[in-house]
């Protein structure tokens, strides 16, 4: 949520930032604006009002005990309940119209991030290892892992539908070994491993930005009134919602193995080979919760901790800066890694890295005690570190030979016990 002190006094350069991002939000700005201004205007009112009630109030009993007659001033006090009612009702209605609008507008994208559209405008800022040359043409992942038996499609549909995959075998294990091996190497580096629940009440997914903007994403259970995680990045974060922090807590570093859970609406037609685009897949997330003036040195090195994974792995991968049209909805900058796919000849994003500023500390109420004290939001970052199933797709086409099988990289091999993967 953007900082509403902001909007009042800068609120051509507000809606300037977020034209940036879609030429549907500046519209927002100026109808949170008029909200603001009546919500404040009634706000005035009703405490003059009970400021007057009050003085009626000591008044009417002082003459009472005077024996005097209180009948015009009891007449009066009726009529300044009665407008009271009203305006608080009235007051009730604009504060619900204003904090849905604040909740639908995005976060201001930082002064570094380029302008663009979309995914064509983002800024490639590095590049890594160098993608193999195959001396035969490189399957897809799906084919692998059909070939080898431990990709299993056919039976994921029927279990689930489209967009669900059952990994057996070796694959389960695979899966298994990369999620340990990404904890492991996150935790050596200081990040707090928490499991946390998958089913989070609404205000969560408000917090961190997924509601109200993106409901048709998100898997309701409409009888308890919980959602499935989308990412372990929404409980994560929350953790700290409606707390003041001592400043001496800070850094906060996380990291959490979970199932996320997306229905990919609006993505038909997408991906629809493979394990890329799934409605439940695995994911390592890293996050962190800081002050305002160290996050983004944080951000950088956040971004550093996932590239360590796909560099120990020995994948080729490249990172690119997302324009102000890309962006996430919470974010204000964000890096994405994405690792090479040798079958598409292209790179696919494995892990976005973003800076969320103080946007999801307002929403969920987060905030910190300074060295004056002070209460001032913290800042949060969030990363993939990394998306598993993406990994162990890109695996499986960077090690794959052409009998078929596929070598395992050196620093999985004491995870999955095996050099390589055969045909089952």
């Amino acid at each position: 949520m953007l900082d509403i002190e902001l909007i009042r006094k800068k609120p051509d350069w507000v809606k300037e930032r977020l034209k940036t991002r879609g030429e549907e939000y500046p519209p927002l700005v100026d109808n949170v604006m008029v909200l603001d201004e009546e919500r404040r205007s009634i706000i005035r009112e009703l405490e003059g009002l009970r400021s007057e009630r009050n003085r009626i109030s000591k008044e009417i009993g002082s003459m009472k005990k005077q024996g005097a007659d209180t009948t015009a001033l009891e007449v009066q006090m009726k009529k300044l309940k009665e407008r009271i009612e009203e305006l608080e009702q009235k007051l009730s209605v604009v504060e619900r119209d204003y904090k849905n609008l604040m909740l639908r507008i995005p976060n201001l994208p930082h002064a570094s991030v380029p302008v663009g559209e979309d995914e064509k405008d983002n800024v490639e800022v590095r590049r890594w290892g160098i993608p193999k040359e195959f001396g035969f043409e490189p399957k897809p992942h799906w084919e692998i892992g059909e070939r080898l038996g431990i990709l299993d499609f056919e039976r994921g549909a029927k279990l689930s539908g489209s967009r669900f995959t059952v990994l057996k075998g070796m694959g389960a294990k695979l899966e298994r070994a990369l999620i340990n091996f990404m904890l492991d190497m996150n935790t050596k580096k200081g990040y707090v491993e928490v499991l946390p629940p998958h089913l989070v009440k609404p205000q969560v997914l408000e917090g961190t930005g997924q509601l109200p903007k993106f409901e048709e994403e998100l898997y309701k259970c409409e009888r308890d009134e919980l959602y499935l995680i989308p990412t372990a990045e929404v409980p994560l974060t929350n953790l700290f919602r409606d707390e003041i922090l001592r400043e001496d807590q800070l850094p906060i570093y996380l990291t959490s193995y979970t199932p996320c859970y997306r229905r990919e609406a609006g993505a038909y037609g997408k991906d629809i080979r493979g394990i890329i685009r799934q409605h439940q897949f695995n994911k390592v997330e890293i996050v962190k919760i800081v002050k305002p003036e160290d996050s983004y040195r944080e951000l950088e090195g956040l971004t550093s901790d996932a590239e360590d994974i796909l560099k120990a792995l020995e994948l080729p991968y490249r990172v690119v800066l997302l324009c102000t049209g890309d962006m996430g909805f919470a974010s204000a900058k964000t890096y994405d890694i994405e690792v090479w796919f040798p079958s598409q000849g292209r790179y696919r994003e494995v892990s976005s890295c973003s800076n969320c500023e103080d946007f999801q500390a307002r929403r969920m109420g987060t905030r910190f005690k300074d060295g004056e004290g002070r209460n001032r939001f913290v800042h949060t970052l969030n990363g993939s570190a990394l998306a598993v199933g993406r990994t162990l797709a890109a695996l499986l086409e960077n090690y794959q030979r052409e009998d078929g099988s596929v070598i395992v990289p050196h620093a999985l091999r004491d995870y999955l016990k095996a050099d390589i993967i055969k045909p089952e």
